[in-house]
């Protein structure tokens, strides 16, 4: 298990994978398709030189034309390749062969974040901040090398078994081969597909302002608001009134949902939430161990400490202008999100 889930399965472009089976690509033997996505199909396949199981990421054949891309596509994918982190799934290799872009990296056995909320629904505070933690580390990890993920999602997290009761799942996070930065620099690629999967994209990649590590602290906020209630933060009917809602309303109070929470963790979450980057906090690993400490001075009995002084929204230029009113067609599915 290795790729992340089709945002939109009909529109995608991904290669072909009747009759790929089989087929050698470089120095891996194709065996079972294990993942598919709007931009690349991932496989299962034997690397012949060194007789080991891994996954074979295949990219759409139209990315491979752009020379733009395939410059940036060879340059970032050793930049992934180069971290060293147990919480990211290692690149082995990434090049080019008879015209088809293809990432080889570590097959991991296991299952995505999405089939295990599927599976579980709502996972324990402590549970969601463990798993939280792994993932915060290597996004912190891959801004340190100046790359963006941008497509933070619980389709991207695979959660193998771990190695002790106190351990007992291991998290890595994938899609680094293929980096959000190479399609584009506003937030579209050339091939006009949208970067991110809507559910957990941050405003500023909606507006086509430029991003830094702190557009996955949001996806990562949405991704945790999931795990504690089963359902992302927002949720409508349309694709439209998804983005509005990402950038203009507010985000719903995570313990109307689970009442059973302390109220440290509504702050915690509202601000990694904030539409501004300026006001949410500065790292991944900085969120998860805020959410994990207003839990744990909850169960204690003790106050947690006071919020960290945020910057006034309204007096920085990338602040959002005050919403205006949201159409009709913008307006929550669900009353109260």
């Amino acid at each position: 298990m290795n790729a992340g889930e089709p945002d939109h399965p009909e529109r995608s472009t991904a290669p072909d994978s009747s009759g790929m089976r089989g087929r050698r690509i470089a120095g891996y033997l194709l065996q079972d398709e294990i993942g598919r996505g709007g931009m690349a199909v991932v496989y299962k396949a034997e690397d012949l030189r060194l007789g080991r199981t891994v996954a074979v990421k295949l990219l759409a054949p139209e990315l491979a034309r752009n020379d733009t891309f395939r410059k940036r596509f060879v340059h970032e994918s050793r930049v992934a390749a180069a971290i060293d982190h147990p919480h990211i799934v290692p690149v082995f290799e990434a090049g080019e062969t008879e015209g088809v872009l293809f990432i080889a990296m570590r097959y991991v056995k296991g299952r995505d974040l999405r089939a295990l909320l599927d599976r579980e629904g709502p996972l324990p505070l402590e549970t969601a901040c463990r798993i939280g933690l792994q993932v915060a580390s290597a996004l912190d990890a891959a801004h340190d090398h100046d790359l963006v993920h941008r497509d933070v999602k619980p389709g991207n997290i695979l959660i193998a078994e771990g190695t002790d009761t106190d351990r007992p799942e291991h998290a890595y996070l994938t899609d680094f081969g293929l980096t959000k930065k190479s399609l584009s620099l506003t937030g579209f690629t050339s091939v006009g597909q949208f970067v991110g999967t809507l559910d957990y994209v941050a405003p500023e990649q909606i507006s086509g302002r430029p991003v830094d590590g702190r557009c996955d602290v949001y996806s990562l906020a949405c991704v945790l608001y999931e795990m504690l209630t089963g359902a992302p933060p927002f949720r409508r009917d349309d694709d439209m009134a998804l983005l509005w809602a990402h950038q203009y309303d507010p985000p719903p109070v995570l313990s109307g949902q689970r009442p059973d929470l302390p109220p440290g963790v509504d702050t915690v979450l509202t601000r990694s939430l904030a539409k501004s980057p300026e006001e949410r906090h500065e790292t991944c690993r900085e969120f998860i161990t805020a959410l994990r400490a207003a839990g744990r001075h909850a169960t204690t009995g003790t106050r947690p400490p006071p919020p960290a002084t945020q910057v006034d929204a309204s007096s920085t230029p990338m602040s959002p202008a005050t919403p205006p009113p949201p159409p009709r067609w913008a307006t929550p599915v669900f009353p109260g999100r």
